[in-house]
């Protein structure tokens, strides 16, 4: 039977009511038990064959049951047989039932086989089994079409190839593949072999065998020939490699997970009922129940990796991954698909050396990755308190497009792992972000502008100023800018201070300033207004300078 490709199916006559077998569809709701032990349910797109009991087998897929030939079988019937390859494709996805004979069926096998199967298996049984052989043989008859010629040309072998290959040549080469080949006028008159019929069906698919046969060694390596061919990336897959690289600039390890979860993970990131996430699309037929879902997030292939590192690299884990997550639209009808991008930071911020343990990964560390991942693609951005059920409460925040264009908008979320999440996957502590590619993507410039270099040092100063404590640096930084002008260059917050010479709830922020003319060197009079307007906004947040 290996040798033809050729299933067969034996049942133990014995147990078949009779010699005669016919082929039908089944009927709606039919069942019947395969040779597996389960019992499936049929529609009226299954083949069956049945015998004057009922079914015996689900043609092309599996034996049932009834007809099995077991240890006290005697007597075998034999049957060959051919089946169409899409139906039986069909048939295997509705009933989950993946076999040999399904796997072989479906790439299409040629009625021709059949006779020559029979006889193969007939001799085995005779050689191996110590059978012997019954009388007769019942042959459903099939008219086989004509078979197919084609001309393959000499010039155009050569034309395709890219370098000729002689007549006699190609005579050699499909004489080996069972092909009969004729000479003619500009080339050959190939006849195709009956197993070939349905893969060679036209000059193009000739060319082919020639080409492997002969030898790929001898083709040389062209480019096609095209005027103005050019590859290149669209503005969307520059901005998602820009962002992948940031990342692995950074020092993380890029994963890839897989596309499928299981349904558990919906329990284990403590969703609630109606959540967003818990929109996942459920697959029908999937490979098994760890896999039955089209992922709704990176997290979980992320907690995974990061428990599979922790186990066998140690406790500094730093990945991230770029792929695709799914989800069901609002109205339920179609399925919603993100480019999404996710990091995961656990343990140490750097490798621990002879010096000492650096510090841990914490909310702060994954906003500063991200602030480099999107500063890199110059778009404006914001985060927001927000919660989420799997991430700590009041240590996480929803990231935020900001200014006037039309992609303004939630971006994504960053914060800490809820306590509970991360000790699902044996973590202490681990900081996450996600982010959508897509809409990152939109929000990103297609083309930067190049600004040269100041020729001047900047006016550096240091402010240290007194606020309430709800008062977020995020909205001091932002009314430092809006108030300075031009000249400021950057501000960032380099020290927090508590204490009793600020009030009880009350802190100092330290602010770094830098100040810049293209044109010329700032002195502190040049800065003084900018810096009294600086003073007159923290003023407004409830600020008092500190001495």
């Amino acid at each position: 039977m290996l040798l033809t490709g050729q299933p067969l199916h034996a049942f133990d006559l014995d147990r078949v009511a009779g010699a005669r077998l016919t082929v039908r569809r089944a009927r709606p709701g039919e069942q019947l038990q395969t040779l597996d032990g389960q019992t499936r349910t049929l529609d009226e797109d299954v083949v069956v064959i049945e015998d004057a009991e009922g079914p015996t087998s689900i043609a092309g897929l599996m034996g049932g049951a009834r007809s099995e030939v077991s240890a006290g079988t005697r007597r075998v019937l034999l049957e060959a047989a051919t089946w169409d390859g899409p139906n039986i494709h069909r048939s295997s996805a509705r009933l989950g039932l993946r076999s040999e004979a399904s796997a072989r069926f479906e790439k299409g096998l040629q009625p021709e086989q059949c006779m020559h199967a029979q006889a193969v298996a007939s001799r085995l049984m005779l050689e191996a089994c110590g059978a012997s052989l019954g009388d007769g043989t019942i042959d459903v008859a099939w008219q086989p079409a004509p078979p197919r010629v084609l001309r393959l040309r000499e010039a155009r072998v050569g034309a395709i190839l890219g370098v000729p290959v002689a007549r006699e040549r190609q005579m050699r080469i499909l004489g080996r593949l069972a092909f009969h080949s004729e000479p003619a006028e500009d080339g050959l008159e190939v006849t195709v072999p009956s197993l070939r019929r349905d893969d060679v069906t036209r000059e193009i698919d000739l060319i082919e065998e020639v080409a492997r046969l002969h030898g790929l060694e001898h083709i040389p390596a062209t480019l096609p020939a095209r005027r103005g061919a050019a590859g290149q990336l669209t503005h969307a897959q520059r901005a998602r490699r820009s962002a992948e690289e940031a990342l692995a600039g950074r020092g993380l390890h890029e994963i890839a997970g897989w596309s499928f979860a299981g349904p558990q993970l919906l329990d284990r990131l403590l969703l609630p009922p109606g959540h967003e996430l818990r929109r996942a699309v459920r697959l029908r037929n999937p490979l098994s129940d760890a896999q039955s879902l089209m992922r709704p997030t990176l997290l979980g292939s992320l907690l995974d990796a990061a428990r599979h590192n922790l186990f066998h690299n140690g406790p500094d884990i730093a990945i991230f991954e770029s792929g695709a997550v799914f989800a069901w639209s609002q109205a339920g009808e179609t399925v919603d698909e993100r480019h999404e991008l996710g990091a995961l930071l656990s343990g140490a911020l750097t490798p621990r050396s002879w010096r000492g343990a650096p510090g841990e990964a914490d909310f702060f560390s994954a906003k500063a990755l991200l602030d480099a991942l999107l500063d890199k693609l110059r778009v404006a951005w914001a985060v927001e308190p927000r919660q989420w059920p799997f991430l700590h409460p009041g240590r996480s925040a929803a990231v935020l497009l900001t200014g006037e264009s039309a992609t303004a908008g939630e971006l994504g979320f960053i914060g800490e792992l809820h306590p509970l999440v991360a000790s699902a996957w044996d973590l202490e502590r681990a900081a996450v972000f996600s982010v959508d590619l897509g809409k990152l993507a939109q929000a990103a410039p297609a083309t930067v502008t190049f600004r040269a270099f100041a020729s001047v040092p900047p006016l550096r100063q240091d402010l240290a100023v007194a606020l309430p404590e709800a008062v977020a640096a995020a909205e001091v930084l932002q009314a430092v800018r809006g108030a300075a002008g031009e000249m400021l260059e950057q501000v960032s917050l380099f020290d927090v201070y508590t204490g009793e010479q600020v009030g009880e709830g009350r802190r100092s922020l330290a602010l770094a300033l830098s100040f810049r003319a293209p044109d010329r060197t700032l002195t502190d009079e040049d800065v003084a207004p900018a810096r009294e307007r600086i003073v007159a906004a923290l003023g407004r947040l409830g600020g008092e300078l500190r001495g």
